[in-house]
């Protein structure tokens, strides 16, 4: 019977051993399976979960919107805007923009930087015609998103027949 019960409580011992093992095999580490690439994760600035901090930005209606009532002054507020984006982007500090459907919450569109500080992302801000004019306001806060964030404007251009 001593026999019998140890055979038992053995088996059980391999049987518990056996469902934890999965479990406790478990790490962190890459699936070999999986299509990480060391490099563009450095090239990007990726952490190991594949994401980098960044500045996001909600570009809101201004106080001085209404009172721009003039087609050219606001067309030309709007060449520069788009203008500045461009040079922004060129630079490889400007990762995404773009408008906001119409809405109740006086959003207008958003940025998202690469750089390291909201301080650094407001100086860059204080660059566009239509935050200088009035026309619109910015607000600014860090986000956390994926590196892979950054091949949107390289992709974009292979997507694009034509351009602003």
């Amino acid at each position: 019977m001593k026999t019998r019960s140890a055979s038992i409580i053995a088996l059980l011992i391999f049987s518990f051993c056996l469902l934890i093992m999965p479990a406790n095999g478990q790490t962190s580490s890459v699936n070999a399976a999986s299509n990480y690439d060391a490099n563009l994760a450095k090239k990007l600035g990726a952490d190991e979960y594949g994401m980098k901090n960044y500045v996001f930005c909600i570009l809101k209606t201004g106080p001085k919107d209404a009172s721009i009532n003039d087609e050219k002054q606001r067309a030309g507020i709007f060449a520069g805007h788009m203008a500045n984006m461009k040079r922004l982007a060129d630079a490889g500090k400007l990762v995404v923009a773009g408008p906001f459907g119409k809405n109740d919450r006086s959003y207008r569109g958003i940025f998202v930087f690469d750089v390291a500080s909201v301080d650094e992302a407001e100086k860059l801000v204080a660059t566009d015609p239509v935050i200088t004019s009035g026309m619109m306001t910015a607000e600014l806060t860090l986000w956390y998103g994926s590196a892979a964030l950054l091949q949107v404007n390289e992709n974009h251009k292979k997507v694009a027949a034509k351009s602003f």
